[in-house]
């Protein structure tokens, strides 16, 4: 069952949340393996992107954001490109691009970062804007500090997060062809961290018991297996992995799978390209034909519909045109 658990650890610093995506990972994969020219994703692609898609659910859920989260990750590799974008109330989509043969390329670096050329980056898009404001965007590179081609996708998210939010937080991520899964523990802020002039003996005391109540749950949530993630029920999880804290749960949350496309958007894109494009993409063709990389809808337009696109907007150039 798709959903997504929230919990906190009673009178301590420390949040957590679990998502296990089934059906509507599951309906991402059909779709992109019915796409005639695309086809399935290989592999390795498959459960990368199930780990990005996962983790950006459970970013989106925990910044709790009044838009888009984007996260992607580019590169130097085969996997050029992966994307995944989520909604305020979750709901979601990714696609991937692969040039190339994915061959025996299954980890991050053989995949993105063959030269250390790599980046994630996540980009918060405000759904209402104010004049002139820009989504923000956050980018790290896909090696450690000391350049470490060997640096897993939940590493990379962590290190972001700790450069971002400056808080700690541990991700443990997998996904196979039925689910993408993951699970979230971040170290809360307290009011008045940072201030050292205000720190007192006491103080760092408190600090020292609320990093070894961190590390304590973060070392628990790190013995989280793929296949206990992959397999086991969220109520089995929490209870093996945290039996002896004080875990109070809330109540779950469902994301989904939804596009954004539409034929307005797809018109506006061909709109961009000009009548001259237009008019040859129509003369080599027959039609104009355009499929969604997300959802895989394919829009198609012919001649009439093309004429419909540049004599409904007032940026048409005035002069007689071919597309009719």
């Amino acid at each position: 069952m798709t959903q997504l658990h929230k919990f906190l650890f009673d009178g301590l610093p420390v949040r957590g949340m679990l998502v296990q995506l089934t059906d509507v990972w599951q309906e991402v994969l059909k779709r992109r393996a019915a796409n005639v020219e695309t086809g399935a994703y290989p592999e390795p692609v498959r459960h990368l992107l199930g780990e990005m898609t996962a983790a950006a659910v459970l970013m989106q859920a925990n910044i709790k954001f009044n838009g888009a989260l984007v996260m992607q990750i580019f590169g130097d590799g085969p996997l050029k490109l992966a994307v995944v974008e989520v909604q305020p109330d979750l709901s979601f989509r990714a696609t991937a691009k692969v040039v190339g043969d994915i061959g025996d390329a299954s980890s991050l670096p053989e995949m993105v970062n063959q030269n250390n050329e790599g980046r994630c980056a996540i980009t918060l898009d405000p759904k209402d804007k104010l004049p002139g404001q820009q989504p923000y965007q956050g980018v790290v590179p896909l090696f450690g500090d000391q350049r470490e081609k060997l640096m897993q996708f939940n590493q990379v998210l962590e290190h972001y997060m700790l450069q971002s939010e400056q808080l700690d937080t541990t991700l443990v991520l997998a996904a196979d062809d039925k689910t993408a899964a993951g699970l979230l523990i971040q170290r809360l802020p307290v009011m008045g961290e940072g201030n050292l002039s205000a720190r007192s003996t006491a103080a760092d005391e408190d600090e020292i018991g609320r990093n070894e109540d961190y590390n304590r749950i973060a070392i628990l949530a790190a013995s989280l297996k793929r296949e206990e993630l992959l397999t086991l029920d969220a109520d089995t999880i929490l209870r093996r992995l945290f039996w002896e804290e004080p875990v109070v749960r809330f109540e779950p949350q469902t994301p989904r799978f939804a596009c954004s496309c539409n034929r307005e958007r797809v018109s506006q894109m061909i709109r961009s390209l000009g009548v001259a494009e237009a008019e040859s993409i129509l003369a080599e063709r027959g039609d104009i034909e355009v499929g969604c990389d997300f959802c895989g809808q394919q829009y198609r337009y012919d001649p009439v519909d093309a004429a419909q696109i540049f004599t409904s907007t007032e940026q048409q150039v005035p002069g007689p045109s071919s597309l009719h």
